[in-house]
Order: structure tokens, then sequence, then C-alpha cells
């Protein structure tokens, strides 16, 4: 054997570390050029949690305390369900006004079937969702056929569907719904065995180091060079440092609540439908340009229409989560700032009211934030006047945040 069959391998080795440290150097400046491009992600989202930690911790300890946190999971998991399907109808630069009223009437539907009725809720969770179709399908068909503007369209279905929940509730206005029920239960108090919500914490950081593997797998077959595991290894090990530390800390108290751990399995499943079928890839091309999509073979109304059946899909079962966490349908279910919190997280999350870009972690993000903002402010004791104020301002910092955006990247791409 000869001495340059001993240095061979070692060069090898010191070649791969080269590249796996300019594959974590070059993963920072690729990051810190998407920001200066105006691509800034869900930074703001991070840094907006930070802030507000850290503010209504410093006027409210029990803010960051753990039971705290849990009962705001609890509650985002019903607005977040109506975020995201808002999520979908802004890929394509619609909007849908009426998912409020959704809403509402979704638990008066449950109250009317399940309690008045007697229907089992295996039944009864199929028909509103159902119920939340055909609305977002008339939508889509007033839209396609009519060209009438989403944004009339879902304004007079907020009045329709809102007059249909009065009529349903009747004159007592309200239906209460057992505290020993499933239903019940499962918006007030079941919570996640501890191991698995570990287990769950550890599963996305898993997919990215294998999703990794089979990419880099896939380019040595196709005689390409590889890009090297060492920036997602880096991302996979953040990510599940972190989660570890979120569940360890919500066991502290009660732990993860099911009915968020259900949410967040809807946010991965569309996550996924967004990212990786032909139809997500679809909703990308016609938010960017509907034209450019239609004339590129993209069935651009089939499109539309399913965005917006999905959009109030979701927006009916977060009206039956709503309902469960209430133990009760009312008439004021899905009115007040249902609407503003569910649109805004979307937003603040990421997803651009321009179409075109957006996730549906946006929505996790954002409800998270919307949340947070509403359960410091309640902790503090402040009046709803300033929540609605301080929320709407917080929206409309989003917007501005995506606008600033939107022209950094047209500029630079015009440069």
């Amino acid at each position: 054997m000869s001495p340059s069959d001993n240095i061979e391998p070692r060069l090898d080795r010191a070649d791969s570390r080269v590249r796996h440290d300019a594959g974590l150097a070059g993963a920072l400046r690729g990051f810190i050029d998407q920001v200066r491009s105006g691509d800034l992600g869900m930074l703001p989202v991070f840094v907006g949690l930070l802030l507000i930690s850290i503010v209504f911790s410093a006027l409210n300890p029990v803010f960051l305390a753990p039971n705290n946190l849990v009962n705001l999971l609890f509650d985002a998991a019903a607005v977040g369900f109506i975020a995201l399907g808002v999520v979908c109808v802004l890929l394509l630069g619609e909007i849908d006004l009426s998912i409020g009223s959704m809403s509402g009437l979704a638990s008066a539907i449950t109250g009317v079937l399940w309690v008045g009725s007697g229907w089992p809720l295996l039944l009864v969770i199929p028909a509103v969702i159902l119920t939340g179709a055909i609305v977002g399908l008339i939508y889509g068909f007033l839209r396609n056929q009519f060209e009438m503007p989403s944004f009339v369209a879902t304004l007079s279905g907020l009045l329709a569907l809102l007059g249909l929940q009065l009529y349903l509730l009747g004159p007592t206005g309200s239906i209460n719904m057992p505290f020993s029920s499933a239903l019940v239960r499962f918006g007030q108090i079941l919570i996640m065995p501890a191991w698995l919500s570990y287990l769950v914490a550890i599963i996305p950081g898993t997919l990215i180091v294998w999703g990794a593997r089979r990419a880099d797998a896939q380019r040595e077959a196709a005689n390409l060079s590889s890009t090297g595991m060492s920036v997602p290894i880096a991302k996979a090990g953040v990510l599940t440092a972190a989660l570890l530390f979120a569940v360890w800390y919500l066991e502290q108290g009660r732990g993860v609540p099911w009915m968020f751990g259900v949410f967040v399995a809807f946010v991965a499943g569309l996550d996924y439908a967004l990212r990786r079928t032909k139809w997500g890839r679809s909703m990308f091309a016609v938010g960017g340009n509907a034209e450019a999509a239609r004339r590129s073979g993209i069935n651009v109304r089939r499109i539309r229409m399913s965005a917006f059946i999905v959009c109030s899909s979701f927006a009916a079962l977060g009206g039956v989560f709503a309902a469960a966490r209430l133990a009760s349908a009312s008439q004021q279910a899905g009115t007040g700032d249902v609407n503003l919190n569910a649109i805004a997280a979307a937003v603040i999350g990421g997803t651009s009211l321009f179409g075109g870009r957006g996730s549906a972690w946006s929505a996790l993000l954002g409800v998270l934030v919307i949340m947070a903002i509403s359960n410091g402010l309640t902790l503090l004791n402040l009046s709803s006047s300033l929540r609605y104020m301080i929320t709407g301002a917080v929206l409309a910092i989003a917007v501005i945040v995506d606008s600033l955006a939107r022209r950094s990247r047209a500029s630079h791409g015009r440069a």
C-alpha cells in the first residue's frame, strides 16, 4: 500500500468536512440574501412571538406559566382551523368574509342535530363539514359563473349564514352541551400522553433528515453532486430541541391538548397537499398568475372552486371545535372578532393577501400570535375595546410588512 493510499481517504474526509462547512455558511448567506430581497418568510412571526412573550411575561408572570399556555393552545385550535381554510383562499388572492358565520352556523347545527335530535356525533360532524363544503361550492359557482367578486359573494353569505344560525337556535338563542360528553371533554380536558407528545416532537426533525438523505440519494443516482447533510441535520437538531423543550415545559402543567394535536395534524396534512401534490402546485400557480396558469393547462375554475370548498369546510370544523370548547352553541358563536382573528392569523403567519405565497404552517404560527395577544390582554384585565384596537394594529403592521416585502421582491427581480 502506497503512502498516497493513506492520504487520499483523509483528503476525502477533509474535503467532505469543507463541503459541509461551506454548506452551513452558504445556507446562512442564502438566508441573509433572501431577507434582503424581501422574502422574510416566517421570521416576523418568530420575532413577534418573542416580543409578545417578553412584554406580557414582564407585565404578568402568569402569562408564561405552563397551565396558561395549555389553555392558550386549547383556545387556538378552533380559530386555527378557520385560519387554515383562509390560507387556501388567500393563496389565490381571494377572500372569504363569512368564515365566522360559517363556524357559528356549524356550532348551531351541531347543537340541533346532536343535543336536539339525538344524532350520534359520528354522523353530526360529517354533516356539518358537508354543509360547509356546499356553502363553499356556492361561493365558487358565483365566482366562476358570474365573476362575482369573492368579497361581495362571501359578504352576502355572512348575512345569510348568520340568519340561518339564528333561525336554527330559535327563541332560546343557545343550546347547552353535556359536560360529560366526549366532545366537550375533548374541547376542555383531554390531554395527550406524555410519551406520545415527545414522540410527535421528534417526528419533524426525523422527516427533515430522511427527506434530505433521500434527495441526496436521488442526486447521486442521477450522477449529480451531493448537497451534503450538514444543513438539514442542523435544522433538524434546532427544531427537535425546540419542540422537545416546548413539550417538556407544557408537561410541567397539564400537557399538550389533544385538541391542539389534532389541529397540528391537519396543518401537516394540508402542508403536504400544498407542497407535494398537483393540486397544491396548481394553487400557487393560479395565485401567482391566473392567466399564465390557464394557458399552461391548469383548470383555474376548478382550483378556485376547491379553495372555497376547503375554506368553508375548515370553518365548519372550526365551529365544531369552538362548540366543544365552550360546551354550547349560541347566537354569539362565530360573531365578534372570529373573522378578524382567523384572517389576521393567516396574514400574520406569512400568507400574502396578494396571492401566490403562503403555507399551512402560517396559520399555526399566526394563530399562536393572535391568541397570545388575546390571552395576554385578558390577563391584564384590559377592556375588549383595547383588545380590538391592538389586534387590528398588529394586522395592519402585518399587511404593511407583506406589502413592503412584495415591493422589495419586485424591485430585486427587476434588478
